[in-house]
């Protein structure tokens, strides 16, 4: 037997080693996708009945074991027991959702507009998919393409990213034990994410690829895909704005704004980046706002901390960075929270007042839990403002008026805009931006769609 090369797995809060995983490489993804085109023809054949019992048995497993999976999502990616066990419901609602969708493919029969002849339109899996997911929700990220690919017909190579490849085997564990057969899930965890991914896109038997992640990563995959018009999902980056107008309910926005910018410490691509408040409401909002943010409890999952880590000291670094940037533009911190006397990534949430419209801090995703507050006076140049950037996947609006909260939404150049809530995020919308924040939806029908092809048969049908 061949030796393993192996890699570490961090704890970001302790910086001590939670496991080691095997270290796969190009033959080892290329066997990967040997087994899931194997395993191809048989699954895809299997009726949606059968689909859809085990996505609904993997549904119930994910939940009986969810404090299992919540401490490993908060061990290896550091978020809070709050965040995590939250993913995992989340992540769990994906194969739920799907199992329902699998049983329910759709299609169209209907006469030739000029006779003698029937359409049938039926929609068919596109074969074996290629999965490329983050670490910053490493169950959710993983469900909400496993479920819609296995519910389509499709198997499956996954690669998780190597801060987070626990969860990811877990799943593939949990899937296993729901009755999904050998081959058809595959993940292959590796320190070459570059070379395992552009040598799956370059495999023939490969007729998907579905990826999470920054924008300019998306932008190197679809260049690769395009040697093969290779069927691409894209979900990039985002640079999400919020805004509250003069009539808003200050107590809604800042427990929206809350969430939607300190979910996960801020490392999201949904996380609010940009905080656009009315002139007339400004100080008010700030304040409430800012002493919120000072009450949040930075440290470690197990001592039940609020905000955890960031990912990587790298990530400390470029978050701090960032902010020092900010302040030598002009802008103030206002508001931080405290930070814990504990050896892991952690960077306190920040707020930074007197931020001017053109600052660079707002042009780029921060990722980290850092807040600059814009203030705002005349709506066309805040729509403007807020139109301003190549990003566009989540905005969130609060203002009094629900028809002038939407008016304002539907204004704004985003695929998802959450209204008077801090949350986007659900199985049964379709996920996704436009602009340079990505291709094609996941979640709701739009995300079964994606792993499907269609094809219609003209049936010669005499009068």
């Amino acid at each position: 037997m061949r030796s393993v090369r192996t890699f570490a797995v961090e704890d970001p809060a302790t910086l001590e080693v939670v496991a080691h995983v095997p270290d796969l490489g190009v033959d080892d993804a290329l066997a990967a996708v040997d087994r899931a085109a194997a395993a191809y023809p048989s699954w895809s054949r299997t009726s949606p009945r059968h689909r859809s019992d085990v996505l609904r048995r993997a549904h119930e497993l994910m939940l009986r074991d969810k404090d299992e999976l919540a401490a490993l999502i908060a061990r290896e990616n550091g978020k809070s027991l709050t965040d995590a066990a939250g993913e995992v419901g989340y992540a769990a609602e994906f194969f739920r959702w799907y199992s329902e969708e699998a049983v329910r493919p759709g299609g169209e029969y209907g006469e030739a507009p000029a006779g003698g002849a029937r359409t049938l339109v039926s929609h068919r899996p596109v074969g074996v998919a290629a999965l490329v997911t983050p670490w910053n929700f490493p169950a959710a990220m993983a469900t909400r393409k496993i479920g819609p690919a296995l519910a389509a017909g499709c198997t499956v190579v996954l690669k998780p990213a190597a801060e987070t490849p626990l969860t990811a085997l877990a799943v593939a564990r949990i899937l296993s034990e729901a009755g999904v057969p050998d081959g058809a899930v595959e993940v292959v965890t590796t320190t070459d994410a570059a070379g395992v991914v552009a040598a799956w896109l370059a495999d023939d038997r490969v007729r998907k690829v579905s990826f999470t992640g920054s924008t300019g990563v998306g932008r190197t995959l679809l260049r690769q895909a395009a040697d093969r018009v290779l069927n691409a999902s894209m979900e990039l980056g985002g640079n999400a704005p919020v805004v509250v107008t003069e009539d808003a309910d200050l107590d809604a926005a800042v427990a929206g704004t809350m969430v939607a910018k300190f979910r996960n410490g801020g490392q999201a691509c949904t996380a609010a980046n940009r905080i656009y408040v009315h002139r007339d409401v400004a100080f008010d909002f700030l304040a409430r706002f800012g002493a919120a943010v000072e009450k949040l409890t930075v440290g470690p999952a197990a001592d039940g901390a609020a905000i955890g880590p960031l990912i990587t000291a790298a990530a400390v670094d470029r978050v701090r960075r960032t902010v020092e940037h900010a302040v030598a533009e002009g802008a103030r911190i206002s508001h931080r929270a405290q930070l814990p006397d504990a050896p892991g990534h952690f960077y306190p949430p920040t707020v930074l007042a007197d931020v001017a419209p053109d600052a660079t801090i707002l042009r780029d995703e921060i990722f980290g839990p850092v807040a600059p507050v814009v203030v705002w006076d005349d709506e066309d140049e805040l729509i403007r403002l807020v139109n301003d950037t190549e990003y566009g996947l989540a905005a969130y609006v609060f203002a009094g008026e629900l028809g002038r909260a939407v008016r304002l939404g539907e204004r704004i150049e985003a695929g998802m805009v959450g209204i008077n809530r801090g949350l986007v995020s659900d199985p049964s919308a379709p996920f996704g931006g436009v602009k340079q924040s990505g291709l094609g939806r996941e979640g709701a029908r739009e995300g079964l769609r994606e792993f499907q092809e269609t094809q219609y048969l003209s049936v010669d049908w005499p009068e």
